[in-house]
């Protein structure tokens, strides 16, 4: 299993190899056709956004009882929600939506390589591409 690391250059491979390419204008994708991937990328944005937003409320502690068990084990979930060792759910969500800013900057890097492409190739042609 892949772990994605920690840092600015932390990621999936993947996303971080295309979202490069695209920004050196490596790739170019056609924006009609890359208009369906972007508003589903755009989507699992925005219902990452949601989940952060709502996992404050993770952070409270949970009754488990005012037994020394109960009580760190309720200590310990309300860690692990809200961030300690770096392996939180927050962790998780910030890490996604990184993943998910990533996927969408570079194709729209690549639409926008598209379209300098072809206004290139129109204009060696005369305006007739």
């Amino acid at each position: 299993m892949y772990e994605a690391g920690t840092g600015a250059a932390a990621g999936t491979p993947g996303v971080l190899t295309f979202a490069n390419s695209a920004t050196s204008g490596q790739v170019s994708i056609n924006p009609d056709e890359a208009q369906n991937a972007l508003a589903k990328i755009r989507s699992g944005k925005d219902a990452v956004q949601q989940l952060m937003a709502e996992a404050g409320a993770l952070s409270e502690q949970a009754q488990l009882g005012a037994n020394p068990v109960g009580q760190a084990m309720a200590g310990k979930m309300a860690t692990r929600a809200q961030g300690g060792a770096g392996g939180s759910y927050a962790d998780a969500l910030k890490k996604l939506y990184e993943q998910y800013t990533k996927a969408e900057e570079g194709l729209v890097a690549a639409m926008n390589n598209y379209r300098g492409n072809e206004q290139d190739a129109a204009s060696r042609f005369g305006g007739l591409a």
